[in-house]
């Protein structure tokens, strides 16, 4: 039978199959938590993920950190069943709570026993995700901002932290806290157009529709991406423009 991901060792951390099935499990939970946003988008934050914690696994010194991120991350690529999945390696979970206090638990072990490593840090990430996902609004936004705090400022997947914020704000009803969080998103070049359109979903939201129709009309005139343009003039017909 395959071995789980806390059955890992080292040696067969550093083989290229191990290697793949750990992207494979960061590709999956970026792939469900950036549904709204586009599939390369979603892509290119799991690679970036996959990078760091292959990174803080080879880290000297901090050898065990990767593997415990790998846990984490292999926790929040489970799936949710009430029957068994044959040849499924991931955990299995009996409800979307379970799961995700699974996913708080083993990201809460890398930040209190990794301390500042570079592991813990997106830990940190995860464990927004997770309250997100149980709609504790308040501590994911404190996650994510103690993520945006710690890491790099050309971090990869600082997208993926200023999108998290920016739902949770949205979930509390604080829609213009969540409309400036897109608006520092939208400062991450790749990310840009796709953080115009989200912040004008939350102004339209907050019924704004005049500045909503702006961030649209912006992203149809300069997008290069033939879907967000789409995307944009679909949104732009709702906002009643040309």
């Amino acid at each position: 039978m395959p071995k789980h991901a806390h059955e890992l060792t080292r040696k067969e951390m550093k083989g290229p199959d191990r290697f793949q099935v750990a992207a494979s499990d960061a590709a999956h939970w970026m792939a469900q938590r950036q549904k709204q946003l586009l599939v390369v988008v979603a892509v290119l934050l799991a690679i970036a993920l996959f990078v760091v914690a292959v990174l803080a696994y080879r880290d000297s010194g901090r050898a065990s950190a990767g593997g415990l991120l790998y846990r984490a991350i292999d926790a929040a690529g489970g799936e949710v069943s009430s029957v068994p999945l044959p040849n499924f390696d991931r955990p299995i979970y009996k409800s979307d709570e379970e799961k995700w206090r699974a996913v708080l638990a083993a990201a809460e072990r890398v930040r209190s026993e990794q301390g500042g490593s570079r592991a813990a840090i997106t830990a940190t990430l995860l464990e927004g995700d997770a309250h997100l996902a149980l709609r504790e609004w308040d501590k994911a936004a404190a996650a994510y901002e103690s993520y945006l705090d710690r890491a790099p400022p050309d971090d990869s997947l600082r997208f993926g932290a200023l999108d998290g914020l920016a739902r949770a704000q949205e979930g509390k009803g604080d829609l213009e806290a969540a409309a400036r969080t897109y608006e520092r998103a939208a400062a991450i070049g790749f990310y840009q157009d796709r953080a115009r359109l989200e912040r004008a979903r939350v102004l339209a939201k907050a019924g704004k529709a005049d500045e909503a129709r702006k961030a649209v009309e912006s992203v149809v005139k300069d997008s290069k991406d033939p879907a967000l343009q789409a995307e944009a003039q679909e949104r732009l017909a709702r906002l009643g423009g040309k």
